[in-house]
């Protein structure tokens, strides 16, 4: 079996390269077809994210694998750009170490940031495509199943997923998590619903939280994040109110002055029946004043705060790597095994079914010959155990040394000899 990658990344090529090659999700299954009809004896399989475009090729036959340049062509053809003006950005890997790079990115240790868990999905998901669509066939079905089984294992037996490192997760899944026992009671408040408003937001509803008020300077903007997380809207003027009654408040606005200051932090004290109040201070420049820190049964945590734990995390996961590195070489060499013993498995079939032929016909000859129409059937059994024998004797050093040989490449050495001398097709 023979694979191809062609692709860029975030190692090394500028966004607005990528911007230019990336799909759209209504551009996949179209990219497929063409190919397809422009290469129909390959498999193939497109993988596209917002860090990289990689084009998977395979065959059981290597021959008939378009070049690197015809697919680079062909990409540049179908979003009708130059290709010159990205073919320095593609990198194209074989075999090996195609499969490795396959393996390297399933298991995020390839990612922008190391660790990510949604690349193991979008990998599976640019596979399910090809697969549904016919595109793939049992060589794109190998590697991607086995790449599934890499993503697993660097799962269970690593622990690169398992800290946090963006500034929302540590927020929540660190600093409140260890505060708070739970989050089912506790009314929490986030100020801001812009991008890591939101993602904070899911973040806390994923930890069991509910009792939700989100708000902002603009109203409908609070409103279409608040309708999106089944959590309630609330106008600007109600912020000393939303403090006052909070357990939690999480702090993500672009503003470019506090939106609390201590006066106002001291005022809402005065009014509070509950205890300690958290703050998680998101913001760069901060929200909140860095005086209200020192305000009695309040705990103030700035985005310097969290930065340090997510820099230890992120050390954390890069120490994984090496462990998550043996894996992917150990289930490279696993596969690589498995498509030369398939590869062989299907020569030594073919070698026996030719040998057969001949011995039946040679057997049918002999035995339709005038001298043994008197030979009895125990006389021809002889026979033709005789010739089993001989064909088994023949075969047996050249099947044995396939079996027997140490590195895939010379077995493939011998299983494409094997084949030309004895024409098997």
């Amino acid at each position: 079996m023979k694979l191809r990658m062609i692709g860029c990344s975030h190692h090394g090529t500028p966004l607005e390269i990528r911007e230019q090659v990336a799909f759209g999700a209504e551009q996949l299954e179209p990219a497929l077809v063409g190919l397809r009809d422009k290469f129909p004896d390959c498999e193939s399989v497109l993988l596209n994210t917002c860090n990289r475009v990689e084009l998977y090729v395979g065959h059981e036959e290597g021959t008939s694998l378009p070049p690197c340049d015809e697919l680079v062509e062909y990409l540049a053809d179908f979003h009708q750009i130059d290709s010159r003006v990205f073919r320095p950005h593609f990198q194209s890997r074989e075999d090996k170490h195609a499969a490795e790079h396959l393996f390297s990115v399933v298991s995020s240790i390839d990612s922008l940031v190391v660790g990510e868990s949604q690349i193991a999905a979008q990998v599976s998901d640019a596979y399910e495509r090809s697969r549904k669509g016919g595109f793939a066939g049992p060589t794109m079905h190998a590697l991607f199943q086995h790449a599934n089984m890499v993503a697993k294992r660097v799962t269970n037996e690593t622990e690169i997923h398992r800290r946090r490192i963006s500034v929302p997760s540590v927020a929540v899944s660190e600093i409140a998590s260890e505060f708070f026992e739970r989050f089912e009671d506790k009314r929490i408040v986030v100020i801001g619903s812009g991008e890591m408003g939101v993602e904070t937001l899911q973040y806390l509803i994923d930890a069991g939280a509910s009792n939700i008020d989100v708000i902002n300077r603009s109203m409908e903007r609070a409103s279409t994040v608040a309708n999106r997380f089944s959590v309630r809207a609330q106008p600007w003027d109600r912020l000393e109110s939303l403090l006052i009654g909070a357990d939690l408040v999480v702090s993500t606005t672009g503003a470019t002055e506090p939106v609390v200051t201590e006066l106002q932090m001291k005022n809402v004290l005065s009014h509070r029946r509950k205890g300690n109040l958290l703050i998680l201070d998101l913001a760069v420049p901060r929200d909140f004043e860095a005086s209200v820190a020192r305000l009695p049964s309040v705990y103030l945590y700035t985005v310097d705060d969290l930065q340090s734990v997510c820099q230890r995390n992120e050390m954390f996961r890069r120490q994984q790597l090496p462990k998550a590195k043996r894996i992917i070489d150990e289930e490279v060499q696993r596969l690589l095994a498995d498509w030369s013993l398939r590869s062989s498995g299907d020569t030594i079939r073919a070698l026996r079914d030719q040998a057969s032929m001949i011995r039946d016909a040679e057997m049918q000859r002999l035995l339709s010959k005038q001298a043994m129409q008197q030979a009895t059937p125990e006389m021809q059994q002889e026979i033709a155990q005789t010739m089993e024998r001989v064909i088994n004797k023949l075969l047996h050093s050249p099947l044995q040394s396939i079996r027997e040989a140490p590195h895939e490449e010379q077995r493939e050495s011998l299983v494409s000899a094997i084949r030309r001398l004895f024409q098997l097709r």
